[in-house]
């Protein structure tokens, strides 16, 4: 009976031995563990002693062989209604477009298309008599009526600017603008008004060099000048305004506008309010009776500075339209202020 006691002491160090994960055959001589000691170690009691060790084992195992997928959007769709009920969505507003109230028409029904006979060019100034002090111009109703987010990010502009150049230096720059694009309207009118240009009258002004440079390639599609620089008054809607051009653009009649930009602008998108413009422009235009002729069509025609090739964007009389109802609903807005 000793003899057995013995050996089952002995396999019970043997087991602790490789519970530890220590490798069988390691330890030659298992009596050099003191059976006392293991046995005074057990007697400390542990929170775990109570547990049921079988019936936690098979639930650790359930949990681990069981596959569950992740949440997606619609599983926490799912979930979300069935504990706070569906959502409501509400109905996305009306996408129709508004329309004005006056939908005044783009060509004069008693003018009808003129060919271009040569002759003098016609540059009518501005004239502001104590009738027509407060016809607004063209620009000043689209200034006052500018949407919001469109007045949002100039003056976020404006800031950005001023934070860089200071209050003097940002109302400099705006001057160097504003004197760069009058240098550069003038060096397009010279373009087209001299016949046989010397040598030196070809020279241009350094600031706007690359401004010609840039709309060089425009300019050889362009024949048959009407105007420059010419007022035009619509005397039904009572706006003014100055057209920087009237020619005919690869074939088509067209109001032309020059713009110069820092920045590209090859969609018409990045042309903010200028369709507006142009569009206003033709109307007041046929509506003019020192033009015995009418318009259809505009171009706005953007130049760079670094001489690269200008964008063009040329407004049919189907495209120009929706500009032009455009217009008469800033119009009537101008109007209500």
């Amino acid at each position: 009976m000793a003899i057995t006691m013995q050996v089952l002491k002995l396999l019970l160090q043997c087991k602790c031995v490789r519970s530890m994960g220590f490798p069988s055959g390691q330890f030659s001589r298992v009596d050099n563990f003191s059976t006392g000691y293991q046995w005074r170690a057990r007697k400390k009691d542990s929170q775990y002693s109570t547990v049921d060790t079988e019936r936690y084992s098979s639930l650790v195992r359930e949990v681990l062989s069981s596959k569950t997928s992740s949440q997606t959007p619609e599983s926490i769709e799912d979930e979300d209604c069935q504990l706070y009920g569906p959502v409501i969505r509400s109905r996305p507003p009306s996408q129709q477009p508004k329309l004005p109230k006056n939908l005044h028409p783009l060509l004069n029904e008693a003018k009808g298309q003129s060919e271009y006979v040569p002759g003098p060019l016609a540059r009518i100034t501005l004239q502001r008599d104590s009738n027509k002090t407060s016809i607004p111009s063209v620009t000043r109703i689209l200034q006052k009526t500018m949407p919001p987010d469109q007045a949002f990010y100039l003056e976020r502009w404006k800031r950005r600017m001023i934070a860089e150049l200071g209050e003097e230096g940002f109302r400099e720059y705006s001057l160097n603008l504003f004197r760069q694009g009058k240098l550069f309207h003038a060096a397009i009118e010279d373009t087209f008004t001299q016949e046989i240009p010397s040598k030196e009258e070809q020279e241009c002004p350094e600031d706007v060099s690359g401004y010609i440079e840039s709309v060089s390639n425009v300019l050889n599609d362009i024949t048959g000048v009407r105007a420059i620089e010419s007022a035009v008054h619509h005397s039904a809607l009572q706006y003014l305004g100055i057209v920087d051009c009237v020619a005919q653009y690869r074939g088509s009649l067209c109001v032309i506008d020059w713009k110069t930009s820092e920045k590209p602008k090859p969609t018409l998108r990045h042309t903010y309010d200028n369709p507006l413009q142009v569009a206003a422009y033709v109307g007041a235009l046929n509506s003019d009776h020192n033009y015995n002729y009418q318009v259809e069509n505009g171009l706005i025609v953007v130049a760079y500075k670094d001489g690269s090739p200008a964008h063009t964007h040329f407004l049919n009389s189907e495209r120009i339209m929706p500009f032009w109802e455009k217009w008469l609903l800033r119009l009537e807005e101008y109007a209500e202020k």
